[in-house]
């Protein structure tokens, strides 16, 4: 009323408009304590890493960019990373534990993360790359980890924007040499410290000892034996130094087709079955050159395929699993849902997130693999049988497959050595090309590869898949049907009858977290990142803090106390105990991120703030505030 009564005065003439002007630039009020704060921000550099620029006086957005609010620091850019250095301390909890990394730390960008840069000219957005004429006020870092950076430069002085931007474009996005690669830098400076006992440490298996101690793990020494016909990388540059491979196998066999159709260790299961993985054999349009090579593909199976004793089942994943096209397609698809800039994209996002969601075809892609995962343990656990793994290179979706069997079935690559060792083994020496997947080296061709396979309405043919959420809802149908009527409806890939069976046995069970571990892979019982893909997720309502398990225990004595007490009441009384009010815990209860426990709690909303554009769309400002505040009692969970 006040308001309105100042604006109206005067005759309903409008209010003059302001003729103050500041001459003063923000980064010159308070210069004694951003000076002092800067003092104490000191940059943390790896043994081997070089300051190559910096920029003063920057400015990095908290919040989305309508509210130009941010934190003034400085950018720096070395050969290693992109960090920014600032008094981040009021935008954070002082009594909150922050869960750092030791290496990276929260306002640091690797150059390899690096995916795509961009600069705003006169609020537009342009991409950049190359030798710039004219220099952004604002810079957008688009990371391959699904983060975003908001830089402004317009308070900085213009020989370091020059120099920070240049720096940071070079570095990043121009072809670079091999052997210019930060990790060469690092290995120098950093001594060579060799672990002691391999169960605590990281297993690099650069040496025989180390895939000696590997098959006394696994319990598959009587069967398969560590070689070194490729020390020095003489036979193929493609397989590791030392490898292991069956026993009867003889060692003159590895060099003829460089490694090609060589079946190759990966792991044993406790019943001495085991897990081997080949690359195919090259493709040949002579006939004599085929016959060769299908005698000695001959050979290489009577070796390991010797029913009744030894029975091997081959998973041909070139040919009947997923292309590396398409899962190149659906993750660009799925990368940008997460990279937005600000809170205007995401509402536009927003009324049609799973239909988005869906259409990338991500989540059918993670289905499909953990299915073909369950599929290789129910034959090596149920069925006793041997699993060769057969791929063009053997160092793609081999290495994907070969590490979720693993993870699943040994407790050992669980805890955090052994999935380092995992990695090293599948992914490193199993030869995975990183540098052609990642385009570490960015490469001209492979970048616009890249490019060709990113574009949104590229699809030549369509998909005969099903979509991840509609085939939920098909199997819940088949559920609420019968199985009688199911059986009309069902898909071409429905499962096996013995992989049904052992499916549904295990998860009938109780879980042992020290042995075999399966996840849900379809139906309304799948799991997902919930904090990832989905929205709008109520936070848990847990006391204090603690471990949600421990809670949920007590949450359930709580309510066989309050039924004794009932049925007491009942049989002294006569007459029906009215219902227990909810227990003052819960109403005191703090609340949670669904980060719980990794981080502590949030003490804000998560949710950008609602354009008025948006307000129509959701209804009225009430009912808005009544869907906000819902209260969720795990008690009925």
């Amino acid at each position: 009323m006040l308001g309105k009564g100042v604006v109206g005065g005067g005759g309903g003439t409008k209010a003059p408009k302001p003729s103050f002007v500041s001459y003063v630039r923000p980064e010159e009020i308070h210069t004694n304590e951003k000076e002092v704060t800067e003092k104490e921000v000191t940059l943390h550099l790896l043994p081997g890493e070089q300051l190559l620029c910096e920029a003063s006086t920057v400015l990095k957005y908290v919040q989305e960019d309508s509210c130009q609010r941010g934190i003034y620091g400085k950018l720096v850019c070395t050969d290693f990373k992109i960090a920014f250095l600032g008094d981040d301390e009021s935008a954070l909890d002082n009594d909150e534990t922050q869960f750092k990394n030791k290496v990276i730390g929260e306002n640091d960008i690797t150059l390899h993360c690096v995916d795509q840069i961009y600069g705003v000219f006169d609020e537009k957005k342009k991409t950049l790359f190359g030798q710039l004429k004219k220099y952004p006020e604002k810079l957008i870092i688009h990371c391959k980890d699904l983060r975003v950076f908001h830089f402004c430069l317009r308070y900085t002085k213009e020989e370091e924007v020059k120099r920070i931007v240049s720096g940071i474009i070079h570095h990043t996005l121009a072809p670079k040499l091999l052997k210019r690669l930060f990790l060469f830098s690092y290995a120098t400076a950093v001594q060579n410290n060799a672990a002691t006992d391999p169960k605590n440490h990281t297993v690099m298996f650069d040496t025989l000892e180390d895939w000696f101690w590997e098959l006394e793990r696994t319990k598959g020494s009587m069967k398969y034996k560590a070689v070194s016909v490729n020390e020095g990388y003489k036979v193929c540059e493609r397989l590791p130094a030392y490898f292991v491979v069956p026993t009867p196998l003889p060692e003159e066999n590895v060099p003829r087709f460089q490694g090609h159709g060589i079946p190759i260790w990966c792991w044993s299961c406790h019943n001495g079955c085991a897990l081997l993985k080949m690359s195919a054999l090259p493709k040949e349009q002579d006939d004599g050159i085929l016959q060769i090579q299908k005698s000695f593909l001959e050979g290489i199976y009577r070796i390991i395929h010797r029913p009744p004793y030894e029975i091997v089942k081959t998973e041909d994943l070139s040919s009947n699993f997923l292309s590396l096209q398409d899962i190149q397609t659906a993750y660009s698809k799925f990368k940008q849902l997460f990279l937005i800039d600000n809170s205007a994209e995401f509402w536009d996002t927003d009324i049609k997130w799973f239909s988005l969601l869906e259409s990338s075809g991500w989540l059918d892609i993670i289905r499909r693999c953990l299915k073909k995962a369950i599929e290789i343990i129910e034959c090596l656990e149920a069925q006793n049988m041997n699993v060769l793994l057969l791929e063009e290179s053997a160092s793609d979706l081999c290495c994907l497959v070969s590490s979720l069997v693993q993870v699943m079935m040994d407790p050992h690559c669980r805890t955090r050595a052994g999935f380092q060792s995992l990695i090293q083994k599948e992914w490193i020496m199993g030869g995975h090309c990183f540098l052609d997947r990642c385009n570490h080296l960015r490469q001209s061709d492979k970048e616009e590869h890249q490019r060709q396979l990113s574009l949104p309405l590229t699809q030549s043919k369509s998909s005969p898949k099903r979509g991840f959420f509609r085939e939920e809802t098909d199997h819940l149908i088949k559920n609420l049907l019968g199985k009688r009527i199911s059986k009309l409806i069902n898909s071409s890939d429905e499962l096996q009858d013995s992989f049904r069976e052992f499916y549904d046995s295990w998860h009938s069970k109780p879980t042992d977290y020290h042995g075999l571990l399966l996840p849900h892979i379809e139906g309304p019982e799948i799991k997902v990142w919930a904090q990832r893909y989905l929205r709008w997720i109520p936070e848990a309502q847990v006391l204090g803090g603690g471990t949600v398990a421990t809670m949920s225990k007590l949450l359930e004595m709580m309510e066989e106390v309050q039924s004794l007490q009932e049925k007491v009441e009942e049989r002294h009384h006569r007459q029906q105990a009215l219902q227990a009010e909810a227990p003052s815990l819960l109403r005191t209860s703090v609340r949670l991120s669904s980060l719980f426990p990794f981080a502590l709690l949030q003490r804000h909303s998560s949710k950008p703030v609602l354009p008025t554009s948006g307000w129509k769309a959701l209804g009225d400002e009430e009912d808005l505030a009544k869907r906000e505040d819902e209260f969720v009692d795990l008690g009925d969970v």
